[in-house]
């Protein structure tokens, strides 16, 4: 039974095959010629046995070894092992891309086409040119398609590619000081969403979780798993938590150092390992909560009271009304007693 076998080409292609030759054993890095579409392609055995059958069965629909392939179904197959005539060949086709992909930009600037030409690979063979673009809208590039074809004499092949998969192919260094990981071990790009840095307490900072792409870090994918794991040993944020020092509020957490901020009611802040924590929450609760209950004294009943009848109040004597003639009267005597002098007086004693 033939061997499934991964061939990766340059950047992050790659491709299964089957290893039909039982009397020479696949290796590892060994460079190949295998059957493509269109003619003959060069690469390097990447995986093999079950490990590459694991991963055909993964990244794509199945490979033909594990299920009975149809009449138009065909199993590619590898050749042959390559000569080293053939490498050199490869290598010179490499070092020429650069210069293809000038020509193209001059094309696609004559043809005031709004696309970035990143990449151009030629087959092994000579008999497709794959041209590599990103572009923030549709494009209509049949005319250029043309010119390139008149002018390399062979089949040409324009693919559009998103900014991540562009990294991927180019390669280039992170902010960790190392080769981007969709470029060195990273095979599929899964999709990266903002909760991921928030669930990690990361500064929602672009300049910070962005790769040389432009997009989130694909670290923040794959990271996630530990971050969920690890925050299960800690207390929560803004829990109250009872220590040896008295009631404490979670301030935050610190996963990679194992250390937790607490913060108590006068507003003093400490920093303790988790361990620490761990031992202090429980030692306190061992120790009792609340003091033992003090003897009270027993309780006196109070001497009956005696009712009392309730006092009356003292009537209140009603002011007998006052006649207004009566009243009319004696204003006017008054009246009359201020208009008269003294001299008045003394004459009527005489």
């Amino acid at each position: 039974m033939p061997q499934t076998i991964e061939v990766r080409f340059k950047g992050t292609r790659r491709g299964f095959f089957h290893w039909t030759d039982k009397e020479d054993n696949p290796r590892l890095n060994d460079a190949v010629i295998v059957e493509v579409e269109r003619g003959k392609d060069l690469g390097h055995i990447s995986a093999v046995g079950e490990v590459a059958l694991k991963k055909c069965g993964t990244s794509c629909n199945g490979c033909p070894s594990s299920r009975a392939p149809s009449n138009s179904e065909k199993p590619k197959a590898i050749i042959r092992r390559a000569s080293s005539n053939e490498v050199n060949t490869a290598v010179h086709l490499r070092r020429s891309e650069e210069e293809v992909r000038r020509k193209v930009l001059e094309r696609v600037k004559h043809h005031g086409l709004a696309m970035k030409v990143s990449d151009a690979e030629w087959q092994w063979d000579r008999n497709k040119l794959t041209v590599f673009f990103t572009a923030e809208q549709r494009v209509d590039f049949r005319m250029l398609v043309r010119d390139l074809a008149a002018l390399f004499r062979t089949r040409i092949d324009l693919r559009q590619i998103g900014v991540r998969d562009e990294a991927a192919r180019l390669s280039g260094v992170g902010r960790c000081g190392r080769e981007y990981c969709c470029s060195s071990w990273l095979t599929e790009l899964s999709p990266v969403s903002l909760s991921l840095a928030k669930n990690q307490r990361l500064a929602l900072n672009p300049a910070q979780i962005s790769g040389g792409c432009g997009r989130l870090l694909c670290c923040l994918k794959y990271e996630h798993d530990f971050y969920v794991t690890a925050r299960k040993r800690f207390p929560k944020e803004g829990k109250t938590l009872r220590t040896a020092l008295g009631e404490e509020r979670v301030v935050s957490v610190d996963i990679l150092r194992e250390r937790v901020s607490l913060r108590d009611s006068d507003g003093t802040t400490r920093i303790i390992p988790l361990l620490q924590l761990r031992e202090e929450t429980a030692s306190a609760a061992r120790s009792p909560t609340a003091p033992p209950p003090s003897p009270q004294a027993p309780k006196t009943e109070a001497p009956p009271q005696e009712a009392q009848a309730p006092t009356e109040k003292p009537p209140v004597e009603e002011e007998p009304q006052r006649d207004p003639a009566a009243a009319r009267s004696r204003r006017r005597r008054r009246g009359r007693r201020r208009r008269r002098g003294p001299g008045d007086s003394t004459n009527s004693e005489a």
